[in-house]
Parts: C-alpha cells; sequence; structure tokens
C-alpha cells in the first residue's frame, strides 16, 4: 500500500506567521531608526541601533522559506526539491535586499538623506503643491 503524506498546512500557516510578526518587529525598528535620527541626527544612534536589525530580518528570511517550501509541497513536490528551490532563492532575495536596506542606512549615516528633495525623485510635477490648492479655495 503507498502512503501519501499530508501537505504541510501547518508549516504554510507557521511560515506565514513568522514572517509577518518578524516584519512588524523589523518595520518598528526602522520606524524607530528613523524617529530618533530625525531628532537627533548623530551617527552614533544609527549605528548602535541597527545591531539588532540582522535578528527580526532572518525570521522574514526563515518564514519565507518555510512558507515557499511547504507552498511547492502542497502542490505534490518532494520535501527535498521544495526546500532545494525555496532555500537558494529565498537567501539570494535576503541578501540582495539587506543589501539595499544597508546602503539606505548608509547614506543615512552619511547624512545623505537629509539632502534628497522631491526634484532628484522627479516627483515633483506629479505631487500638487499646496500654494495652487490655496489660491483655488481663496477665489
Amino acid at each position: 500500500m503507498y502512503y501519501q503524506p499530508q501537505p504541510p498546512y501547518l508549516l504554510l500557516i507557521a511560515g506565514l506567521l513568522i514572517s509577518l510578526t518578524s516584519g512588524i518587529a523589523l518595520a518598528n525598528l526602522i520606524k524607530q531608526i528613523v524617529k530618533d535620527w530625525s531628532v537627533n541626527k548623530s551617527t552614533y544612534n544609527v549605528a548602535i541601533m541597527r545591531k539588532p536589525l540582522p535578528i527580526p530580518y532572518a525570521g522574514i528570511a526563515l518564514g519565507a522559506c518555510i512558507f515557499l517550501s511547504s507552498c511547492l509541497e502542497v502542490f505534490s513536490f518532494s520535501k527535498k526539491f521544495a526546500y532545494g528551490f525555496s532555500f537558494p532563492l529565498t537567501v539570494g532575495t535576503a541578501l540582495l535586499v539587506w543589501f539595499q536596506l544597508s546602503n539606505i542606512l548608509d547614506k543615512m549615516e552619511r547624512g545623505g538623506l537629509q539632502k534628497q528633495d522631491l526634484e532628484s525623485l522627479q516627483l515633483r510635477e506629479n505631487i500638487p503643491s499646496s500654494s495652487k490648492r490655496q489660491s483655488k479655495g481663496d477665489s
């Protein structure tokens, strides 16, 4: 008799919850870093506060790997293939995003973000200015 194992629905839900809770923790840490930096633009604060960032970020990556491999197992892929596919994909994506986040935090430490404005992002023409809105309302 051939036994077909049940898909890992519990792991699928667990991976999703791990990623979500770690993502909320990471978002709160980043908001706190930016808030503290905007009050006191010292690079010392950013350097100290960015040390705990890898912990929730690793939780996001771990949860994503578990979720992705569980999704593949739901569609009858073997456990070996599912984790063999999802682990390198998750690690590669996580490293690319971590590199980008580190670049942004490095710019913030060097003071490069305070020089960033709407004109350099080429969004100024798409955002209505407050003076135009006030002149229309005053008429």
